[in-house]
């Protein structure tokens, strides 16, 4: 059976998905992604992933903001079987849920009901979780809260970075997200309701999260630094300007906390330390410690804010 798929979705996550898709045996009807945004004051119009992808592929896109009364009317005119959400980054309003003709499929990158939210890859390797995964629910009002079809797990280890997670969640929840289609139209789908009382919450990263505190824990640090890896960075100061690390590890050796212990760029914590292997400055490119102390005076007793 062919259906006719509306597709909502923003970035680069969404895009293996959208593939999948478009080379089914199902129609894409439409693909509603946020709407170009500027990338820094004076700067043109930057197009969202899943925008460039779907043009690229002759897929009818859509901007608009759904809240508008106008819009829920052009959706219907569409009169899909069945629309995907994956990552699209706003709430879909009641009047669209309500329908009784529709259902709509979420693609939530965790093993619900645990990392309802925002930013469930990060929650989880900050968290220090071993593992984490894929579930494909049925939206309803409250968020991420739906019964869900089907879930795969993911090992999370010590090396784990948010970027590396965010790729094998992305090409995974893909294939289980057609497996979940085929199984509803085939009437052979069976919802499983959610645990509250397992509930947790992956809230948005603020900023203020991304600096790194050097009275805290070596391997809490280390958690940090894989998951705001590559966006947004965790960071110190030095010489006021501010610093990303990259990719650390760590080492049991005593020290005081944000001093450079040795010339390896070894830095002490309140448990243990970790040595630094790749980082960045703003506005340059990435490099390992190595090359890095070559043009910055971080020796031994550097203390790092």
């Amino acid at each position: 059976m062919s259906l006719k798929i509306v597709f909502m979705g923003t970035p680069e996550f969404s895009i293996p998905t959208l593939k999948i898709l478009k080379q089914s045996k199902h129609k894409i009807v439409c693909v509603y992604t946020q709407p170009p945004r500027k990338k820094s004051r004076g700067q043109k119009l930057l197009k969202t992933a899943v925008h460039v992808f779907s043009e690229n592929e002759g897929l009818r896109v859509n901007t608009n903001n759904l809240k508008n009364e106008n819009e829920y009317k052009n959706f219907m005119k569409l009169n899909p079987d069945i629309v995907v959400v994956v990552a699209y980054g706003q709430i879909i309003p009641d009047i669209y849920l309500k329908n009784p003709h529709l259902i709509f499929l979420n693609l939530h990158a965790s093993l619900l009901p645990k990392w309802r939210g925002a930013a469930p890859i990060e929650r989880a390797i900050l968290n220090k979780d071993k593992e984490t995964g894929i579930s494909v629910m049925k939206i309803e009002k409250k968020l991420d809260a739906g019964p869900f079809i089907k879930q795969e797990t993911v090992k999370i280890n010590k090396e784990t970075t948010s970027g590396e997670l965010n790729k094998k969640l992305s090409v995974l929840g893909a294939k289980v997200l057609m497996d979940s289609i085929e199984l509803i139209f085939s009437s052979k789908v069976n919802y499983k309701q959610q645990n509250e009382k397992n509930a947790t919450y992956a809230k948005k990263i603020n900023k203020i999260e991304t600096r790194i505190n050097w009275n805290d824990k070596a391997e809490n640090i280390i958690a940090k630094i894989n998951a705001f890896n590559p966006k947004p960075g965790a960071w110190f100061l030095f010489k006021d300007e501010r610093i990303k690390i990259l990719k650390a590890k760590e080492i049991a050796q005593k020290g005081e906390e944000g001093k450079v212990l040795d010339d390896k760029l070894t830095v002490g914590c309140s448990a243990n330390a970790i040595q630094i292997l790749k980082l960045q400055k703003e506005g340059r490119r990435e490099m390992d410690a190595v090359e890095f102390l070559v043009g910055n005076n971080l020796g031994k007793g550097t203390k790092l804010n």
